[in-house]
């Protein structure tokens, strides 16, 4: 395989079972002018274990945007870069988007080498719909924040997918709970690809009685999925729907959705309903 000069290769590594990387990426390591890593620490245990010898520099939250400065000046100059954090895929939730934003307006190639990620892993093996999601990240550290931002999500018909810190997890699923409600099903994927993997699924409330009753299940890096906001059998057909769009564009608002009732027998206050969503259209 060749290596392009002057690229920049955004590199998946193993989530935990280093059997899980790629022969590309284990090239593109060897191969590579330098390596940018989350903690390079960390990264060290992976590159002593396949013997990959390239230089490596960090790039972590703290000093990425002044880092990737001097990173584009390399690229530039020919040099072939290779970005990882400290497990998974870059920049899911993980450093790197200003890097990438930089190497893309300055005008290098940016180049992927897919692999591990935990949302796609846990998501995959979950039983949740699946073809329509939406990944929030981590939610806030606070309460009130957290709280807001759930509420915000409460009417989404997505599958929610969070991470979450083992020091907050009971709490994020007791709010989520609070929120959702309790009857909402729920999965948590613990420790993905490791030892002690874990995929269990329930209600958010049997869920949260589930972690308080062993501290073994609190332990370790999670992802939290929850099924969608229930969504009401679909009462317009298809002809009310129709008068209803012509009517849009004559009267108001109420006017149609009065006047689509009078035609179509639909009752006016379902239709004022449908209007206001497609109002926008």
């Amino acid at each position: 395989m060749s290596i392009i000069s002057g690229a920049l290769y955004v590199v998946a590594t193993p989530i935990g079972n280093l059997g899980d990387i790629s022969a590309r990426a284990l090239e593109v390591l060897q191969r590579a002018t330098v390596i940018a890593a989350e903690d390079t620490r960390h990264s060290g245990k992976l590159f002593h274990h396949f013997g990959i010898k390239t230089p490596t520099m960090a790039l972590h939250d703290h000093n990425e945007r002044a880092v990737s400065e001097s990173i584009i000046v390399r690229l530039q100059a020919g040099e072939t870069v290779a970005l990882v954090s400290d497990a998974g895929t870059p920049l899911i939730s993980d450093p790197g988007y200003h890097l990438v934003g930089q190497a893309r307006a300055a005008g290098c190639q940016v180049i992927p080498v897919p692999g591990a990620s935990a949302l796609l892993a846990a998501l995959s093996a979950s039983g949740l719909p699946s073809e329509r999601f939406v990944f929030e990240g981590f939610l806030s550290a606070k309460a009130g924040a957290r709280s807001a931002k759930l509420v915000q999500l409460r009417e989404d018909p997505r599958t929610l997918v969070f991470y979450e810190a083992p020091h907050r997890i009971k709490e994020s699923i007791g709010a989520m709970a609070a929120v959702f409600g309790g009857d909402r099903p729920a999965v948590i994927a613990r420790e993905l690809t490791k030892t002690f993997e874990t995929i269990h699924g329930d209600t958010l409330a049997g869920l949260s009685g589930w972690l308080a009753a062993d501290a073994n299940q609190r332990k370790g890096e999670f992802v939290v999925m929850v099924g969608g906001a229930p969504q009401t059998e679909q009462l317009v057909d298809a002809e009310a729907e129709r008068v209803l769009r012509l009517l849009l564009e004559e009267v108001s608002l109420k006017q149609a959705a009065a006047l689509a009732g009078k035609i179509t027998g639909v009752k006016k206050n379902l239709l004022y309903q449908f209007a206001l969503e497609i109002s926008g259209d």
